[in-house]
Protein backbone atom coordinates (compact mmCIF):
# COMPACT_ATOMS: atom_id res chain seq x y z
CA UNK A 1 0.00 0.00 0.00
CA UNK A 2 1.08 3.42 -0.69
CA UNK A 3 2.02 5.49 2.15
CA UNK A 4 0.32 8.30 3.01
CA UNK A 5 0.80 11.85 3.93
CA UNK A 6 -0.49 15.57 4.62
CA UNK A 7 2.14 16.67 3.17
CA UNK A 8 4.24 15.66 -0.26
CA UNK A 9 8.03 16.01 0.41
CA UNK A 10 8.98 18.31 -2.24
CA UNK A 11 12.22 18.03 -4.50
CA UNK A 12 15.52 19.39 -2.78
CA UNK A 13 17.35 21.84 -4.44
CA UNK A 14 20.49 19.16 -4.66
CA UNK A 15 17.59 16.43 -5.86
CA UNK A 16 17.06 19.22 -8.94
CA UNK A 17 20.41 19.12 -9.67
CA UNK A 18 20.58 15.19 -9.45
CA UNK A 19 17.30 15.26 -12.15
CA UNK A 20 19.33 17.71 -14.14
CA UNK A 21 22.53 15.96 -14.74
CA UNK A 22 21.05 12.45 -15.19
CA UNK A 23 21.32 10.66 -18.32
CA UNK A 24 18.50 10.87 -20.42
CA UNK A 25 18.01 6.96 -20.18
CA UNK A 26 15.12 4.48 -18.72
CA UNK A 27 17.61 3.31 -15.76
CA UNK A 28 18.22 6.63 -15.07
CA UNK A 29 14.70 7.94 -14.74
CA UNK A 30 13.36 4.43 -12.49
CA UNK A 31 16.61 5.41 -10.11
CA UNK A 32 15.39 8.79 -9.65
CA UNK A 33 11.31 7.99 -9.63
CA UNK A 34 12.59 5.46 -6.71
CA UNK A 35 14.12 8.16 -5.00
CA UNK A 36 11.92 10.85 -4.95
CA UNK A 37 8.86 10.54 -1.80
CA UNK A 38 6.33 13.29 -3.41
CA UNK A 39 6.50 10.51 -6.06
CA UNK A 40 5.77 7.96 -4.16
CA UNK A 41 2.93 8.67 -1.57
CA UNK A 42 -0.60 10.09 -1.75
CA UNK A 43 -1.30 12.99 -0.23
CA UNK A 44 -4.64 13.06 1.98
CA UNK A 45 -6.50 16.45 2.79
CA UNK A 46 -9.91 18.34 2.88
CA UNK A 47 -12.67 17.57 4.94
CA UNK A 48 -16.09 14.85 4.31
CA UNK A 49 -18.97 16.04 4.64
CA UNK A 50 -20.55 12.62 5.48
CA UNK A 51 -19.94 9.36 6.71
CA UNK A 52 -21.47 6.93 3.88
CA UNK A 53 -22.68 7.37 0.09
CA UNK A 54 -25.99 6.50 -0.28
CA UNK A 55 -26.91 3.87 -2.54
CA UNK A 56 -27.26 5.35 -5.30
CA UNK A 57 -25.41 9.17 -6.57
CA UNK A 58 -23.71 11.48 -9.13
CA UNK A 59 -20.33 10.67 -10.02
CA UNK A 60 -17.91 13.35 -12.40
CA UNK A 61 -14.57 12.60 -14.19
CA UNK A 62 -12.91 15.66 -15.26
CA UNK A 63 -9.43 16.34 -16.99
CA UNK A 64 -9.53 20.18 -15.71
CA UNK A 65 -5.85 20.76 -17.96
CA UNK A 66 -3.81 21.88 -15.21
CA UNK A 67 -7.00 23.67 -13.02
CA UNK A 68 -6.32 27.42 -14.17
CA UNK A 69 -9.37 27.95 -12.14
CA UNK A 70 -10.05 25.89 -9.05
CA UNK A 71 -12.91 27.78 -7.27
CA UNK A 72 -14.89 28.34 -10.49
CA UNK A 73 -14.44 25.02 -11.67
CA UNK A 74 -16.03 23.83 -8.23
CA UNK A 75 -18.91 25.91 -9.02
CA UNK A 76 -19.45 24.41 -12.28
CA UNK A 77 -20.41 21.01 -11.18
CA UNK A 78 -22.92 22.55 -8.50
CA UNK A 79 -25.75 21.60 -10.80
CA UNK A 80 -24.59 18.00 -10.73
CA UNK A 81 -23.65 17.62 -6.96
CA UNK A 82 -21.51 15.28 -7.15
CA UNK A 83 -20.07 13.17 -4.32
CA UNK A 84 -17.04 11.48 -6.10
CA UNK A 85 -15.03 13.60 -8.31
CA UNK A 86 -12.25 11.96 -10.13
CA UNK A 87 -9.83 14.58 -11.21
CA UNK A 88 -6.54 14.70 -13.88
CA UNK A 89 -4.28 16.89 -14.87
CA UNK A 90 -4.32 18.85 -11.14
CA UNK A 91 -1.45 21.08 -10.30
CA UNK A 92 0.47 21.82 -7.11
CA UNK A 93 2.91 24.77 -6.63
CA UNK A 94 3.23 25.37 -10.53
CA UNK A 95 3.86 28.93 -11.86
CA UNK A 96 1.44 28.21 -14.44
CA UNK A 97 -1.69 28.15 -11.55
CA UNK A 98 -0.02 30.75 -9.68
CA UNK A 99 1.70 27.92 -7.40
CA UNK A 100 -1.75 26.89 -5.89
CA UNK A 101 -2.86 23.55 -5.06
CA UNK A 102 -6.04 23.44 -7.06
CA UNK A 103 -6.74 20.09 -5.74
CA UNK A 104 -6.95 21.19 -2.06
CA UNK A 105 -8.67 24.09 -3.20
CA UNK A 106 -11.07 22.44 -5.44
CA UNK A 107 -12.23 20.04 -2.31
CA UNK A 108 -12.58 23.30 0.10
CA UNK A 109 -15.02 24.68 -2.22
CA UNK A 110 -16.97 22.17 -2.81
CA UNK A 111 -16.35 21.12 0.87
CA UNK A 112 -15.29 17.27 0.39
CA UNK A 113 -12.12 15.32 1.33
CA UNK A 114 -9.27 14.86 -1.27
CA UNK A 115 -6.52 12.38 -2.13
CA UNK A 116 -4.16 13.51 -4.80
CA UNK A 117 -1.61 11.53 -6.24
CA UNK A 118 2.11 12.78 -8.60
CA UNK A 119 2.25 12.00 -12.48
CA UNK A 120 5.27 14.10 -12.75
CA UNK A 121 7.76 16.38 -11.53
CA UNK A 122 7.95 19.38 -13.99
CA UNK A 123 11.42 20.00 -14.58
CA UNK A 124 10.41 23.72 -16.49
CA UNK A 125 7.64 25.81 -16.93
CA UNK A 126 5.54 24.01 -19.02
CA UNK A 127 4.21 24.42 -22.70
CA UNK A 128 4.15 27.71 -24.57
CA UNK A 129 0.83 28.87 -24.12
CA UNK A 130 1.23 28.00 -20.54
CA UNK A 131 4.06 30.01 -19.92
CA UNK A 132 1.59 33.08 -20.84
CA UNK A 133 0.22 32.19 -17.37
CA UNK A 134 3.13 31.99 -15.29
CA UNK A 135 3.90 35.33 -12.68
CA UNK A 136 6.99 33.29 -11.33
CA UNK A 137 10.02 32.12 -13.57
CA UNK A 138 9.87 28.78 -11.03
CA UNK A 139 7.71 26.44 -9.68
CA UNK A 140 7.69 25.95 -6.16
CA UNK A 141 6.95 22.45 -5.87
CA UNK A 142 6.49 21.14 -9.93
CA UNK A 143 3.83 18.51 -8.74
CA UNK A 144 1.26 17.62 -11.68
CA UNK A 145 -1.18 14.77 -11.18
CA UNK A 146 -4.64 12.84 -10.16
CA UNK A 147 -6.88 13.00 -7.71
CA UNK A 148 -10.08 11.74 -6.13
CA UNK A 149 -12.44 13.93 -4.56
CA UNK A 150 -15.05 12.60 -1.82
CA UNK A 151 -17.76 13.76 0.61
CA UNK A 152 -17.30 10.65 2.32
CA UNK A 153 -13.90 9.59 4.10
CA UNK A 154 -11.83 7.34 2.45
CA UNK A 155 -11.17 3.57 4.18
CA UNK A 156 -7.79 3.62 2.21
CA UNK A 157 -6.22 4.30 -0.58
CA UNK A 158 -3.04 3.82 -3.32
CA UNK A 159 -1.26 5.15 -6.23
CA UNK A 160 -1.08 2.37 -9.05
CA UNK A 161 2.20 3.64 -11.15
CA UNK A 162 1.44 2.81 -14.85
CA UNK A 163 4.65 3.25 -16.38
CA UNK A 164 7.95 4.09 -15.18
CA UNK A 165 10.33 3.70 -18.05
CA UNK A 166 10.82 7.71 -18.46
CA UNK A 167 8.49 8.62 -21.09
CA UNK A 168 8.75 12.38 -21.08
CA UNK A 169 12.10 12.57 -19.46
CA UNK A 170 13.80 9.86 -21.94
CA UNK A 171 13.87 11.22 -25.77
CA UNK A 172 14.02 7.63 -27.22
CA UNK A 173 11.01 7.30 -25.53
CA UNK A 174 9.27 10.15 -27.65
CA UNK A 175 8.00 12.00 -24.64
CA UNK A 176 10.01 14.92 -24.02
CA UNK A 177 7.84 17.56 -26.23
CA UNK A 178 9.33 20.33 -24.97
CA UNK A 179 7.79 19.45 -21.52
CA UNK A 180 10.54 17.18 -19.39
CA UNK A 181 9.27 15.70 -16.46
CA UNK A 182 10.23 12.85 -14.10
CA UNK A 183 7.49 10.73 -13.56
CA UNK A 184 4.55 8.52 -15.15
CA UNK A 185 0.88 7.90 -15.98
CA UNK A 186 -0.50 6.85 -12.77
CA UNK A 187 -4.32 6.04 -11.00
CA UNK A 188 -4.93 7.01 -7.16
CA UNK A 189 -7.85 3.87 -6.29
CA UNK A 190 -9.38 4.77 -3.18
CA UNK A 191 -12.21 2.54 -1.16
CA UNK A 192 -15.27 4.80 0.16
CA UNK A 193 -17.90 3.41 2.61
CA UNK A 194 -21.28 3.40 1.02
CA UNK A 195 -24.59 2.72 3.12
CA UNK A 196 -24.82 -1.05 0.93
CA UNK A 197 -21.04 -1.73 1.79
CA UNK A 198 -17.64 -0.76 0.27
CA UNK A 199 -16.89 0.77 -2.91
CA UNK A 200 -13.63 1.21 -4.78
CA UNK A 201 -13.34 4.50 -7.00
CA UNK A 202 -10.22 5.15 -9.03
CA UNK A 203 -9.06 7.80 -11.03
CA UNK A 204 -6.72 7.50 -14.09
CA UNK A 205 -5.22 9.47 -16.83
CA UNK A 206 -3.53 6.62 -19.57
CA UNK A 207 -0.53 7.84 -22.09
CA UNK A 208 -1.19 10.71 -25.12
CA UNK A 209 2.21 10.24 -26.94
CA UNK A 210 1.57 6.49 -27.80
CA UNK A 211 -0.42 4.20 -29.64
CA UNK A 212 -3.67 1.82 -28.47
CA UNK A 213 -1.19 -0.78 -27.48
CA UNK A 214 0.65 0.66 -24.86
CA UNK A 215 -2.31 2.30 -23.18
CA UNK A 216 -4.32 -1.26 -23.07
CA UNK A 217 -1.30 -2.74 -20.96
CA UNK A 218 -1.44 0.40 -19.31
CA UNK A 219 -5.06 -0.26 -18.64
CA UNK A 220 -4.70 -4.60 -18.23
CA UNK A 221 -2.03 -3.50 -15.11
CA UNK A 222 -4.75 -1.03 -13.97
CA UNK A 223 -7.29 -3.50 -13.54
CA UNK A 224 -5.11 -6.32 -12.00
CA UNK A 225 -3.65 -3.57 -9.55
CA UNK A 226 -7.28 -2.75 -8.77
CA UNK A 227 -8.40 -6.00 -7.89
CA UNK A 228 -5.24 -6.78 -5.57
CA UNK A 229 -6.31 -3.48 -3.92
CA UNK A 230 -10.04 -3.97 -3.28
CA UNK A 231 -10.56 -7.60 -3.92
CA UNK A 232 -14.36 -8.35 -4.69
CA UNK A 233 -15.41 -5.00 -4.75
CA UNK A 234 -17.55 -2.81 -6.84
CA UNK A 235 -15.65 -0.60 -9.04
CA UNK A 236 -15.89 2.96 -10.75
CA UNK A 237 -12.80 4.16 -12.64
CA UNK A 238 -13.07 7.08 -14.54
CA UNK A 239 -10.84 9.73 -16.19
CA UNK A 240 -9.17 10.30 -19.32
CA UNK A 241 -8.02 7.67 -21.46
CA UNK A 242 -6.95 9.13 -24.28
CA UNK A 243 -8.41 6.56 -26.64
CA UNK A 244 -8.14 7.39 -30.44
CA UNK A 245 -5.02 10.13 -29.32
CA UNK A 246 -2.70 8.34 -31.90
CA UNK A 247 -5.08 8.39 -35.09
CA UNK A 248 -5.07 11.61 -36.55
CA UNK A 249 -7.16 13.19 -38.06
CA UNK A 250 -9.88 10.42 -36.94
CA UNK A 251 -9.20 10.14 -33.45
CA UNK A 252 -11.46 6.98 -33.71
CA UNK A 253 -11.61 5.63 -30.27
CA UNK A 254 -13.62 2.70 -31.25
CA UNK A 255 -9.68 1.13 -32.06
CA UNK A 256 -8.79 0.69 -28.90
CA UNK A 257 -8.04 -3.00 -26.99
CA UNK A 258 -8.61 -1.53 -24.01
CA UNK A 259 -12.92 -1.23 -24.36
CA UNK A 260 -12.94 -4.44 -25.25
CA UNK A 261 -10.11 -5.95 -22.37
CA UNK A 262 -11.95 -4.24 -19.64
CA UNK A 263 -15.24 -5.66 -20.62
CA UNK A 264 -14.23 -9.32 -20.92
CA UNK A 265 -12.92 -8.59 -17.07
CA UNK A 266 -16.44 -8.02 -16.39
CA UNK A 267 -16.32 -3.72 -17.15
CA UNK A 268 -19.03 -1.68 -18.21
CA UNK A 269 -18.77 1.47 -20.61
CA UNK A 270 -22.26 2.28 -20.54
CA UNK A 271 -21.44 5.10 -17.61
CA UNK A 272 -20.04 7.32 -20.71
CA UNK A 273 -22.52 9.54 -22.67
CA UNK A 274 -22.43 9.53 -26.14
CA UNK A 275 -20.50 12.63 -28.06
CA UNK A 276 -16.94 14.26 -28.25
CA UNK A 277 -15.03 15.60 -24.78
CA UNK A 278 -12.71 17.54 -25.79
CA UNK A 279 -12.62 21.50 -26.91
CA UNK A 280 -10.26 24.74 -27.31
CA UNK A 281 -9.14 26.12 -24.41
CA UNK A 282 -7.12 28.59 -23.10
CA UNK A 283 -3.96 26.70 -23.31
CA UNK A 284 -4.64 24.03 -26.19
CA UNK A 285 -5.43 26.34 -29.22
CA UNK A 286 -7.27 23.50 -31.65
CA UNK A 287 -10.36 25.11 -33.08
CA UNK A 288 -11.50 22.03 -34.97
CA UNK A 289 -10.13 18.69 -32.83
CA UNK A 290 -12.98 16.75 -31.39
CA UNK A 291 -11.98 13.49 -29.57
CA UNK A 292 -13.76 11.38 -27.07
CA UNK A 293 -10.89 10.66 -24.42
CA UNK A 294 -13.60 10.50 -21.18
CA UNK A 295 -15.08 8.04 -19.64
CA UNK A 296 -16.21 6.14 -16.80
CA UNK A 297 -16.94 2.33 -16.19
CA UNK A 298 -18.10 0.43 -13.73
CA UNK A 299 -18.19 -3.49 -12.44
CA UNK A 300 -20.51 -4.60 -9.98
CA UNK A 301 -22.88 -1.42 -10.08
CA UNK A 302 -25.14 -0.34 -12.33
CA UNK A 303 -25.51 3.25 -14.60
CA UNK A 304 -29.03 5.18 -13.84
CA UNK A 305 -28.32 8.17 -16.02
CA UNK A 306 -25.59 9.70 -17.47
CA UNK A 307 -24.05 13.02 -19.29
CA UNK A 308 -21.58 15.23 -20.98
CA UNK A 309 -21.20 18.38 -19.02
CA UNK A 310 -19.32 21.30 -21.49
CA UNK A 311 -16.50 22.96 -19.80
CA UNK A 312 -17.86 26.10 -20.57
CA UNK A 313 -18.29 28.53 -17.35
CA UNK A 314 -21.41 30.98 -17.73
CA UNK A 315 -19.40 33.71 -19.61
CA UNK A 316 -18.10 31.41 -22.32
CA UNK A 317 -14.63 31.24 -21.26
CA UNK A 318 -13.69 27.45 -21.14
CA UNK A 319 -12.56 25.75 -18.01
CA UNK A 320 -10.47 23.14 -19.06
CA UNK A 321 -9.95 21.58 -23.22
CA UNK A 322 -11.92 18.57 -21.80
CA UNK A 323 -15.42 18.34 -20.89
CA UNK A 324 -16.83 16.05 -17.83
CA UNK A 325 -17.92 13.47 -17.49
CA UNK A 326 -20.40 12.28 -15.13
CA UNK A 327 -22.83 9.42 -14.12
CA UNK A 328 -25.12 8.39 -11.72
CA UNK A 329 -24.26 4.95 -9.59
CA UNK A 330 -26.44 2.92 -8.13
CA UNK A 331 -25.12 -0.19 -5.75
CA UNK A 332 -26.48 -3.68 -5.90
CA UNK A 333 -29.35 -3.47 -3.59
CA UNK A 334 -28.63 -5.51 -0.28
Amino acid sequence: MTPTVDTLQIVSAADRTRIMAAPRTSAAHRALLASLPGLNAVQLGGTASAQQLPRTFPIVAWNLERCLFPQDSAAHLSGIAPQIVLLSEMDHGMARTKQRHTTADMAQALGMTYAFGVEFYEMDLGGSTEQAFCDDDFNARGWHGNAILSAVPFERVTLIRLDDHGHWFTPDAGGDAGQPRVGGRNAIAAVVPTINGPLCVVSTHLESNADGAHRAKQFDLLMAKVDAFAPGLPVVIGGDLNTGNHMPPDFDWRDEALIANAEARGYDWSFTADGMTTRPSLITLHPTRQMKLDWICGRGVTCLSKGVLASLDPNGRPLSDHDAVHARVALPAQ
